[in-house]
């Protein structure tokens, strides 16, 4: 396990940051937004939930949001069906995410989440309408009874670290450490096309908060399990390069020998995205339900959003995933065929 991030002693970092005045998230009607900040206020128990095979995003907002309406005085459940990989172990209350919730809620909150389905067998046990959605992927139907969605925000812990003042919850140094990771995350450490001002920005105010990023940043991207690393091993083992493509496969037998018992890749997607000579990263993902998981990552002017869409998935232009059937080996010709005819409609792709 990850150990925990160290607690340096900051000369003016105070446990409860006062977040400066500013206009209210400008691609959400005011009147939403007033309607879910009564709602936040109202609630006593309160139930977050985040997609499958959860990444930083998923796992740093439904923590950093969860931790603020801890401050708040909310009980506050966790949850998510697939656990949580090793990597992001050392957030703050990363411990108490669970599959099984126990009791009944008054406020239902979802969290990166394209649409409810993404929330595997949690979305299906539901035992009552989701009041909340704070997102940011562009495929987001809007689902839930209060939809909070920003398709520019270069994450949902962007979105909410931008939305904490007008809803009314508190800035802590544990909510700006899970909120920073999961920006740093989702954004390859800033790299991606979407990184803007507004996101350096409220990086600033999260370090400011008493987040370091120089702790987050090392432990979401260069810290990995032994297990992690020996399962990109067999991943790049048999990593291959055709039409601007590079892929590679994982299976359930890699797992069992590299002694991996998480759901996802173990961020390997991400690194196949430094292959120079391809224009889009895929990686499938044997499960343990005979499903596969499909990550695609491209480069701008690519999106692989809309070709996850054609298979029920989802995501953002740059970086997208999806669930399919399996077994492995058909998916992976299902989905290169798609992938490949992607690259042609858009006027790539060809021998390297």
């Amino acid at each position: 396990m990850t150990p925990a991030i160290k607690k340096r002693k900051r000369a003016a970092s105070p446990s409860v940051m006062p977040t400066p005045a500013a206009p209210a998230n400008g691609a959400i009607p005011p009147a939403t937004l007033a309607a879910a900040r009564r709602r936040i206020a109202r609630a006593n128990r309160v139930l977050l939930l985040t997609h499958v095979s959860p990444d930083g995003d998923a796992v740093g907002s439904l923590l950093g949001l969860g931790l603020a309406l801890r401050a708040a005085g909310k009980e506050v459940s966790f949850a998510c069906a697939d656990p949580i990989p090793d990597t992001f172990r050392f957030l703050p209350a990363c411990g108490e995410i669970t599959d099984n919730p126990p009791g009944q809620f008054d406020l239902i909150v979802a969290l990166d989440t394209a649409d409810v389905g993404r929330l595997g067998k949690l979305g299906e046990n539901l035992s009552r309408p989701i009041d909340l959605a704070l997102d940011h992927h562009t495929t987001n139907p809007g689902y839930a009874d209060l939809n909070l969605i920003d398709e520019a925000a270069a994450s949902t812990a962007e979105l909410v670290a931008e939305l904490l003042e007008p809803l009314g919850l508190p800035l802590t140094r544990s909510v700006a450490e899970c909120l920073l990771a999961g920006i740093i995350t989702d954004t390859l450490g800033f790299r991606t096309s979407n990184v803007t001002a507004k996101t350096l920005a409220l990086t600033h105010k999260l370090v400011t908060a008493g987040a370091s990023l120089p702790e987050v940043y090392d432990l979401s991207f260069y810290k990995r399990s032994f297990a992690a690393m020996r399962l990109w091993g067999y991943g790049l083992s048999r990593m291959k390069l055709e039409d601007r493509i590079v892929w590679t496969t994982l299976t359930l037998h890699d797992k069992e020998q590299a002694h991996y018992h998480g759901q996802g890749d173990a961020d390997l997607v991400n690194t196949l995205t430094s292959v120079r000579e391809a224009d889009i990263a895929l990686i499938l993902t044997e499960r343990d339900d005979g499903r596969v998981k499909v990550s695609w990552r491209a480069v701008p002017g690519l999106n692989v959003a809309t070709l996850a869409a054609t298979f029920g998935g989802g995501g953002h232009m740059a970086a997208a995933g999806a669930e399919i059937p399996g077994p492995l080996d058909e998916a992976e010709k299902r989905v290169l065929e798609a992938t490949r005819a992607l690259l042609k409609a858009n006027g790539s792709g060809g021998a390297v």
